[in-house]
């Protein structure tokens, strides 16, 4: 997938446990799972634009662009 999220990373930049984000930004540790391991087909821009509220970061700094190589 030419998209790659990097949540994870951020997260261990923030030493930010998937628990405390989940409660800091309202969403279920399920769905925050999903999203870290880049298997989510889609992300609503309100929850991304709490994410970086919370992890006071940049959307670039979650999701990255990187293209298929054929």
């Amino acid at each position: 997938m030419a998209i790659v999220v990097n949540l994870d990373v951020v997260m261990a930049q923030r030493k930010m446990s998937l628990n405390e984000l989940s409660e800091k930004v309202g969403l279920t540790l399920s769905n925050l799972s999903i999203l870290k391991t880049g298997k989510a087909k889609a992300i609503r821009f309100s929850t991304l634009e709490t994410l970086c509220k919370v992890l006071e970061c940049r959307p670039g700094d979650i999701l990255e662009y990187q293209p298929d190589e054929k």
